[in-house]
């Protein structure tokens, strides 16, 4: 491999190169956490219950619109990691140019369809009076930000494919600064609210996508960026899309069930919509630390597969497994520990303190499931295989919490009944990921030698 990219992926010692590619991961997607954290803390304390409801009750819905076209920022990122290992100067700076320009397609078309529809989705989830307007005004201006959020994804996407996972983490902690502190002025200072949070929201992702842009511009090897060479490359469109749908597919039909979920926990009102938005941003806490041990699976699997080392694939989804499994037991029992402790730093409403711990402590021994879920499918993706991981998670994911909802849930109508849903889809949706490694690499194996 060149020299050129910053970590080759094919060559032991494996566990060293892990930690060095996903620990800046880590810090990057918990300090993203952080700053979103921040928003929540700031509109919550600062603008009222009603306000930190209406923020926090949009995650699933901007989670289910935004996820396919994460996905294909994945599969952009799968398939230059797949042409470094193999070399193939032509094929990534391909690769490189047409994910660059479906970023800008993509941010366009979901920020227009987002502005115009998310209000009329929010109905449709039951959103209560009280907080319809406020939800609708956040959602409103949070999609005007989408180009920049895709611009971003796609980009650096690109970048740790290259190895580098460090200079997205530099990326975000700037632009992130600059989020919080128009956090502060904009709705301490000037009282703005959720559309404060929201102004500040966009404004970093913007700043984000000119940083991400900069850098592939600056860069040395086949994947530098040329404005001039931006252009859709049929075929390699067709491989980000055949592995980078599925994934964005499976995301969003996670996020179907999880906004029907939403649309029952909306049910219980306002001060039940506050406690769940103030416990579950503790999930993404654990989830993205997890997640990005699934990233390192699905990139390193990709270069080897690119290089045709087959033997270094089981060995990098063993060494993931066990970091996934420490990382989730104990950021796992630290939720359940410490559930009055984390939620008060979001309210002090003592009815929303007492329903999101009560979930926390109920979610968080399990937790670990969904993170095995991930890295599950991560490597499979890694593998060229991202069709049957999506079916799964459609049968094993969607298909239990939706029986869970409309058939079990009304012998028990209850909030924390209604979240036993969860542990019990993530650990039959890993139970058959897993397994499917097991069945299908040999032939995937043979497919590629």
């Amino acid at each position: 491999m060149s020299k050129k990219y910053a970590l080759d992926m094919t060559s032991a010692p494996f566990l060293k190169k892990i930690f060095i590619f996903a620990i800046p991961l880590v810090l990057t997607g918990l300090l993203q956490l952080a700053y979103n954290t921040a928003d929540i803390v700031v509109v919550g304390r600062f603008a009222g219950s009603e306000a930190l409801a209406a923020v926090g009750s949009t995650g699933s819905l901007i989670n289910l619109l935004l996820n396919v076209f994460i996905g294909l920022s994945m599969g952009s990122g799968v398939m230059v990691a797949r042409h470094i290992g193999s070399g193939h100067e032509d094929k990534i700076h391909n690769c490189t140019h047409t994910a660059m320009l479906m970023s800008v397609v993509c941010g366009i078309a979901i920020g227009i369809f987002g502005f115009f529809m998310s209000g009329k989705i929010l109905v449709l989830m039951g959103s209560p009076a009280d907080v319809l307007p406020l939800a609708t005004l956040y959602l409103k201006i949070y999609f005007l930000g989408c180009p920049g959020s895709m611009v971003y994804n796609f980009g650096s996407a690109i970048v740790r494919a290259t190895g580098d996972t460090k200079k997205p983490l530099f990326i975000l902690a700037s632009t992130g600064l600059v989020n919080v502190g128009l956090n502060l002025i904009l709705v301490i200072l000037f009282h703005m609210g959720v559309s404060g949070v929201a102004i500040a929201t966009i404004t970093s992702q913007y700043l984000s996508a000119i940083m991400i842009v900069i850098h592939l511009t600056k860069l040395d090897n086949a994947c530098k960026l040329r404005f001039s060479k931006l252009r859709i490359n049929k075929t390699e469109l067709l491989k980000i899309i055949r592995i980078g749908l599925p994934a964005g597919i499976q995301n969003s039909l996670f996020s179907i069930s999880n906004v029907i979920i939403q649309s029952t926990v909306n049910s219980f009102g306002s001060v039940a919509m506050a406690g769940i938005a103030a416990g579950s941003n503790f999930d993404s806490y654990v989830y993205t630390a997890t997640n990005a041990i699934s990233q390192t699976a699905m990139t390193f699997t990709s270069q080897n597969m690119g290089a045709k080392k087959h033997e270094n694939v089981g060995k990098i989804y063993r060494y993931c497994m066990t970091i996934t499994v420490i990382i989730g037991v104990v950021m796992g029992a630290i939720g359940t520990t410490f559930s009055d402790f984390i939620v008060s730093f979001f309210s002090t409403d003592k009815a929303v303190i007492e329903i999101g711990a009560e979930r926390l402590s109920m979610i968080m021994p399990f937790f670990v499931f969904c993170s095995l879920m991930d890295v599950a499918a991560g490597q499979l993706r890694g593998m060229g295989e991202s069709l049957k991981p999506m079916i799964v998670s459609l049968l094993g994911g969607c298909g239990i919490r939706l029986l869970w909802v409309f058939a079990i849930l009304p012998m028990n109508r209850t909030l924390m009944f209604l979240y036993w849903s969860y542990p019990i889809s993530w650990a039959a949706t890993f139970a058959v990921q897993f397994s499917l490694y097991f069945i299908l690499r040999k032939r995937i194996f043979s497919r590629n030698a």
